[in-house]
């Protein structure tokens, strides 16, 4: 039903995603080196919720949308390659400040960890483009049960992001010690992800599927 390539590629975007600084990065981070790991941990928690919301609408959504507007798929298709080329940008661009220098958070209670984290995923417009824009190109509606195979890529994605993001919230005090001696690694990384999103943006581009019927 669903393609290796699919299961793949939204692999790979996931996992550009969470080596790429972002709200999520940045507030994770910041939790763990303010509150300890725990309060990390809980946090991810938040966020994964967040990305559940995500995943029910998509799979609700994209049924429906692909069946009575077809050339919709090529409107996200374009829409997707050219937020990840925006990304690529952003990544080459840099930011001034690290996720992985030490900021001052209030110590919060384990209930407000996780709403917190929860609302900044549902806030966080690269999630929010990754169910919108990107994991529709994934998909093929000639395979049939468009719900079904957005689910299964949406909780591939999911997996992803909690493996990845749980280490970085596990390392983050050695991920910090280890960037602070070697600056130089920051720029290795923004070009190696820059790299990988273009790649990405121009197969999305030059793919000419077309959706059928579900």
């Amino acid at each position: 039903m669903i393609s290796t390539g699919a299961i793949l590629g939204i692999a790979l975007v996931a996992l550009t995603m969470v080596a790429t600084p972002g709200p999520n990065m940045f507030y994770l981070v910041s939790r763990t080196l303010t509150q300890g790991r725990t309060a990390g941990l809980t946090s991810l928690l938040g966020t994964t919720a967040g990305f559940g919301v995500y995943l029910l609408a998509t799979a609700a959504g994209l049924g429906a949308v692909f069946t009575a507007v077809p050339v919709l798929y090529t409107v996200l298709k374009v829409v997707g390659a050219a937020y990840l080329l925006y990304l690529a940008y952003q990544a080459l661009r840099g930011r001034k400040s690290s996720p992985f220098e030490s900021q001052k958070l209030p110590k919060d209670p384990t209930w407000r960890l996780f709403a917190m984290g929860f609302v900044t995923n549902l806030l966080n417009p690269k999630i929010a483009m990754i169910y919108v824009a990107l994991l529709p190109q994934f998909i093929e509606p000639a395979r049939g049960h468009v719900a079904l195979q957005a689910i299964i890529l949406g909780l591939t994605q999911i997996t992803i992001a909690i493996i990845g993001n749980g280490l970085i919230v596990i390392a983050a005090g050695r991920i910090a010690k280890f960037l602070a001696a070697r600056p130089t690694w920051m720029r290795i990384q923004r070009y190696l992800m820059a790299s990988v999103l273009s790649v990405l943006a121009v197969r999305m581009l030059t793919d000419r599927a077309r959706p059928g019927p579900a």
